[in-house]
């Protein structure tokens, strides 16, 4: 039976990621998982380096190199490749600081072919941030750069990029992210998290299709910090935003206690947790969606969907990384920007 491909009037871009991770490897075993659905989609890199390293993982992957445009067209017979200008150097599971150019390279063109029109929404490879701060990179993550990018490529007024990550079973929403948890509580604001549950409102309307978005706010502190007794922040910080949200028209319940709301029951009765730093957020979701989470940026002028897992360099060219996150990622970042209803 010929395969039956999914594919819009335009492709998805995918970035490379940190080229010595698994990031190669997930998207050729994504390409092959084709015939099951996979979106049509085009990789940013170096064909050189990948089509070493998909024979060195002994996988039969054809890869055509394309422009932006063709990539549907080619997907059903080849990876369709958008080559970078810069050349890989490392090695799988050895990771070099000169491949940060490779890396950044394909996370901005991505992000400027999705501002031209030439691919449907951006899908990004893990980097490996400690690599990058190495080569001088000064942004926390591809969250807040994203940001930066889009701004100047859209030339709008600061954007507020939030991260989510969803899943069938959990959809978090983390108001502080890539800092300590002693840098989250000390920057923790009223207006930090009303800024972030907005945003999330927001897409959750407009790109999910959620008419009426239920959020749940997260307390911070055990027992939503049991009226006082557990710390203050929860009636001083927390509760505050949730009152000015509910006054927006915007259906915020909380401080919730943060231990008695992942469990099923409760779980039912919201559509996003809003949560108070990256692990209260990350523990929950990835206990129960492990392979199939998805890392959204909210806030952005175009549609961006990451898989929810590091670059691996443990287990890179060992021919065992599973790519379920990543078709994840692609399938959703297909249905955000089909305008499918949640």
């Amino acid at each position: 039976m010929a395969a039956q491909i999914h594919s819009a009037t335009l492709p998805l871009a995918l970035t490379q990621g940190d080229p010595s991770g698994i990031g190669p490897e997930i998207a050729f075993k994504a390409w092959l998982a084709r015939a099951d659905g996979t979106p049509a989609f085009f990789l940013l890199g170096d064909p050189g380096h990948l089509e070493s390293a998909a024979r060195g993982l002994r996988l039969k992957v054809p890869m055509e190199i394309v422009e932006p445009r063709g990539a549907a067209q080619a997907f059903a017979a080849a990876l369709p490749v958008v080559p970078l200008q810069a050349r890989v150097l490392g090695a799988p599971g050895v990771p070099d600081a000169r491949d940060a150019a490779t890396t950044l390279e394909s996370i901005e063109r991505a992000v400027g072919l999705a501002r031209s029109g030439d691919a449907s929404a951006v899908v990004t490879n893990p980097i490996s941030k400690a690599v990058l701060y190495r080569a001088g990179f000064r942004h926390p993550g591809h969250t807040e750069w994203l940001g930066e990018l889009a701004q100047a490529a859209w030339n709008t007024g600061p954007l507020l990029p939030v991260m989510l990550l969803w899943s069938p079973h959990l959809a978090v929403v983390p108001v502080t992210i890539h800092v300590s948890l002693a840098q989250a509580i000390a920057q923790l604001t009223t207006g930090g998290i009303v800024a972030a549950a907005r945003v999330a409102a927001k897409d959750l309307r407009e790109k999910f299709g959620i008419a009426e978005p239920r959020l749940a706010v997260a307390g911070l502190n055990p027992h939503a910090g049991e009226a006082g007794a557990m710390g203050r922040e929860d009636i001083e910080l927390i509760a505050p935003a949730v009152k000015i949200l509910r006054a927006e028209g915007i259906d915020a319940r909380g401080p919730l206690p943060p231990d008695t709301m992942f469990h099923a029951e409760a779980r039912a009765r919201y559509d996003v947790a809003i949560c108070m730093y990256h692990d209260q957020a990350l523990i929950p979701v990835k206990t129960l969606a492990f392979d199939s989470a998805v890392n959204t940026t909210l806030g952005l002028p175009f549609v961006r969907t990451s898989p929810d897992h590091g670059t691996a360099f443990d287990i890179a060219g060992k021919g065992i990384a599973d790519p379920a996150s990543l078709i994840a990622a692609l399938r959703l970042a297909a249905r955000l920007t089909g305008g499918a209803a949640f």
